[in-house]
Formats: C-alpha cells, sequence, structure tokens
C-alpha cells in the first residue's frame, strides 16, 4: 500500500505527480518552477519603449544638473570667502610729501612670528615731540584711504604737532601680501607698529581706527598696554551679524551667499576662523585708555548698534562717543569735517 507523506506547511500530498496544483510546468522543467501563462520568457518580451528609455535620459539628465548645480553654488561660496581673504587694494598713489608738504621716511618691520612684515610712513612732528598718532586703516584700502581722506587728517594732526605714523595691514601690502582675518592677525600687526613708535620715543601713542582698522585697534588693545587713548570712527566687527550684512550685497537673491558656508571656506584661504574673532569680548571689555567712538546712523556696513554698545560698557571717564544722525560709513570727516574736528581734538585735549 501506498503511502502519503503531506507537506507539513502547505498541507499537499506528494503521492502523485498532481500534487502540485496551480499553473502548468515549462515542458522539461524540474518541479517546483510554476509560470504564470502570461509571463512569457525573457527572450519572448517585447523592447521597452521609447518612452520608458526618454524617461530614464530625463532622470540622468536632471541628476547631472543637479550636480553640476551643486558644484557651481559650492563654487561661488569658495569664491567670496577667497575674495573676503584677499580684497582688491588698490597700490598706493602719492606719499606724504606729494600730497602735503609733508617730510617722512619709510619704515619696515619685518615679519616674525607668523606676523606678516609691516611698512608704512613716519611723518615727525615739526619741533619734535612724544605724542605720535597711529592711524590704522580700513578693510580693502591702504595706508593712503583716500575716501576719509588720510592725507587731510594727517596734515591737520601734524599741524597740532603730533608724529604720525600711516602704515598698511598685510591684505593691503604690495610686497608683502597676507590674508585679511578680521584682525586677528592684524592686530598683531599693529602692536608691532606700536612698538616701532616707541622705538621712536613716542610715549603717548593715540591709535585712530577707521572700519576694521578700528575693531582691529580694539583686538590689539588686549595685547599691549602701549595704547594712551583710542580714536574709533565707524567701527566694524567681523561677527555673523556684520558678515551676514555685508555678504548681502553680494546678490539680490535673499539666503545667497549663505554666511555660514562662507565662514566654513574663509579659513581655507586665511587660515583664521571667524570664530575665532573675539567680538562679544570686544563689544563688552571696560577698556582702561579713554576711547572716543564716531558712528552713522545710516552706516551700511557697520550697524550704529556696535558703536553704542561698546560706549555702553566703557567706564573711563574721558571715553564718550558722538552717534552722527544719517553719518555713512566712514564718512563723517568729509560730511561733517567742522564738528568732526572740534570733538577729536577736545578729546584729544582732554587726554592730555
Amino acid at each position: 500500500m501506498r503511502s502519503k507523506v503531506m507537506h507539513l506547511e502547505a498541507g499537499i500530498s506528494s503521492s502523485g505527480p498532481a500534487a502540485l496544483p496551480g499553473p502548468a510546468l515549462l515542458p522539461g522543467a524540474g518541479p517546483g518552477l510554476p509560470v504564470l501563462p502570461d509571463d512569457p520568457p525573457a527572450e519572448q518580451r517585447a523592447p521597452a519603449t521609447p518612452r520608458h528609455k526618454g524617461l530614464k535620459v530625463a532622470v540622468l539628465a536632471l541628476a547631472s544638473l543637479t550636480a553640476f548645480a551643486l558644484l557651481i553654488f559650492t563654487a561661488a561660496h569658495g569664491l567670496i570667502a577667497w575674495r573676503l581673504a584677499y580684497p582688491a587694494v588698490a597700490p598706493l598713489a602719492s606719499d606724504p610729501m606729494q600730497a602735503k608738504q609733508l617730510a617722512y621716511s619709510e619704515f619696515v618691520i619685518p615679519a616674525s612670528g607668523g606676523i606678516p612684515a609691516v611698512s608704512g610712513w613716519y611723518i615727525p612732528a615739526t619741533a619734535g615731540g612724544s605724542r605720535t598718532i597711529i592711524f590704522s586703516h580700513g578693510y580693502g584700502t591702504n595706508r593712503e584711504e583716500p575716501w576719509v581722506p588720510m592725507y587731510d587728517l594727517a596734515e591737520t594732526m601734524h599741524l597740532l604737532e603730533y608724529n604720525i605714523i600711516l602704515f598698511d595691514y598685510g591684505y593691503a601690502s604690495a610686497e608683502d601680501r597676507a590674508p585679511a582675518t578680521g584682525g586677528v592677525t592684524e592686530s598683531r600687526q599693529l602692536v608691532k607698529v606700536i612698538e616701532y613708535a616707541k622705538e621712536t620715543g613716542a610715549d603717548d601713542i593715540i591709535v585712530w581706527g577707521f572700519s576694521m582698522g578700528a575693531g582691529t585697534a580694539l583686538q590689539a588693545a588686549f595685547l599691549t598696554d602701549d595704547i594712551a587713548a583710542m580714536i574709533l570712527d565707524s567701527t566694524f566687527i567681523a561677527d555673523a551679524g556684520t558678515l551676514a550684512l555685508n555678504l548681502a550685497e553680494f546678490s539680490p537673491v535673499d539666503g545667497f551667499p549663505s554666511p555660514s558656508l562662507v565662514a566654513a571656506f574663509f579659513p581655507l584661504w586665511s587660515g583664521t576662523r571667524l570664530a575665532s574673532i573675539p567680538s562679544d569680548r570686544i563689544k563688552s571689555t571696560s577698556y582702561d585708555m579713554p576711547i572716543l567712538l564716531i558712528h552713522g546712523t545710516n552706516d551700511a556696513k557697520a550697524p550704529a548698534s556696535i558703536a553704542e554698545t561698546i560706549a555702553a560698557n566703557q567706564r573711563h571717564p574721558l571715553s564718550s562717543a558722538w552717534i552722527v544722525p544719517g553719518g555713512q560709513h566712514e564718512m563723517m570727516f568729509r560730511t561733517h569735517t567742522e564738528e568732526y574736528m572740534q570733538r577729536v581734538t577736545a578729546f584729544l585735549a582732554g587726554i592730555g
């Protein structure tokens, strides 16, 4: 008697040839490989239609365009970061003698300890003296800073018997070009210039800074005790807020360029992270020396709130702030010349 063995999971008998119900097997095929009647062999299937081929091409093209757009987007941020590190700076157009008949000597402070070389002009006071003003120029320009204009200020202060120093930061140097770092490296260059001023006999050193040169002066004050006073015009501090404000000038598209992406690329060109700029410390410090802050309410590059915040934290009795209604970035001397010089000379007279 033939025994029947039942499949334990399906309950199908294995006693006869028809034990597996369902579709027919292909001729000559082994058991257990059913083929649906409407599923022809591969060699009999219809070729892909033009519609399917076109869809595949479109998907590949879209992927390629997306990758290319991403590459351009990334490269654009890298290029902007490079431009910030290496701003276009015009060469020197004149000198103190040609511009204002001021006798001067050239000086060069060699590079050392990772600090780029510094070159500049020293204009001695006619009757000698130990009071020296160091002009700290702004970003994207050199020691001449023509829109201030710096030669006019140098001439005026020379008439008041101050020695004058004009110099170039590394990013403005024609001979020893270095990347801009938002004041991190520049503040160390400024300290070198202060040391040079002391070597020339200066006892009272006043740093007069403009824009990022003013922010750099505030950073330098953390590194030296040899600054007797500071005059800060249109103080610029490179932080997230000012970066976003100034990057908006690159494009009318909201959110482009991305400040965070530009900040990520910046160290590749400058060797300095923008986050290493002590912006919070600068704004919150009560400095030991008197400071005159000058700022315009219509400053499109550095909001007046920067100067107002710094001024609010000063405790020195001779510190003060002049916030000019409608004043624009670094333009107060040109547009309010008489009042500008009255306030500056009164401040200098007060500190002796």
